[in-house]
C-alpha cells in the first residue's frame, strides 16, 4: 500500500500511512504526528512520493520514513543516541529525536551544507526547542560517520550504497540496528 498513503495534512497522512500497514506502532505514528512534514518538505508535503528540496536532492517518500523509524524503533528509546547519515530536509532527523525523548540525541551528518543550513531552519520553524541538546546537523561525509559522538544505538544512512561503510561499522552499539539501502 505505499505510494497510496496520501493526506491532505499531517495527521490524514499518517493516518493512511496507519490504515495501509505501513505504520504498525503508535511511538512512529506519534513521532510522525507530532513532526510536521510541510516544514521540511515545500512542494505535496503529504503526497506519498519523493519531493524536491533543491541542491539535486530529495526528501524521501513518507512511507519510507515510516518503514527505517519503523525498522528503528526498539532502538530509538527514550535517552539513546542515533545518526542520521544524509540528514537532507532535517525531517527524518527531528522524527528520531522525538522518539529518543528530552534526554536522547541525534547526529544529522550532511555532505552539502546548504542542506544542512536548511534543515537548521526547518527544524527551527517546526520546533526549535529539538537544536539545543537533542539535534546536532554537521556537514561532513556520513561514509565516516561522527566518532565523536560514538557510539550509537542507531543508524540511518538515507542514500543508497554499494556496500556497507565499514568506517561507521565501530560506531555502533553492541544493541545495534541499521537501516541502509545497499
Amino acid at each position: 500500500m505505499a505510494w497510496r498513503s496520501h493526506g491532505v495534512n499531517n495527521a490524514d497522512m499518517v493516518r493512511n500511512l496507519r490504515a495501509n500497514g505501513i505504520i504498525k506502532s503508535d511511538a512512529v505514528a506519534n513521532a510522525m504526528m507530532a513532526v510536521d512534514r510541510k516544514n521540511y518538505c515545500p512542494y505535496a508535503p503529504y503526497h506519498d512520493s519523493p519531493q524536491s528540496i533543491g541542491y539535486s536532492a530529495t526528501i524521501s517518500a513518507p512511507h519510507m520514513h515510516a518503514h527505517a523509524l519503523e525498522r528503528l524503533k526498539n532502538q530509538l528509546t527514550p535517552g539513546e543516541k542515533a545518526l542520521d547519515v544524509g540528514s537532507g530536509s532535517g525531517y527524518l532527523t527531528a522524527c528520531m529525536a522525538v522518539m529518543l525523548g528530552e534526554s536522547g540525541r541525534v547526529v544529522g551528518i550532511e555532505h552539502i551544507p546548504e542542506l544542512v543550513n536548511l534543515a537548521t531552519k526547518n527544524i527551527k520553524n517546526d520546533n526549535s526547542n529539538l537544536l539545543t541538546e537533542r539535534i546536532k546537523l554537521i556537514v561532513g561525509d556520513g561514509r565516516q560517520g561522527y566518532p565523536s559522538e560514538a557510539p550509537f544505538n542507531a543508524i540511518h544512512v538515507g542514500a543508497a550504497a554499494p556496500n556497507l561503510p565499514q568506517t561507521i561499522v565501530p560506531l555502533m552499539k553492541s544493541t545495534d540496528r541499521w537501516c541502509i539501502t545497499l
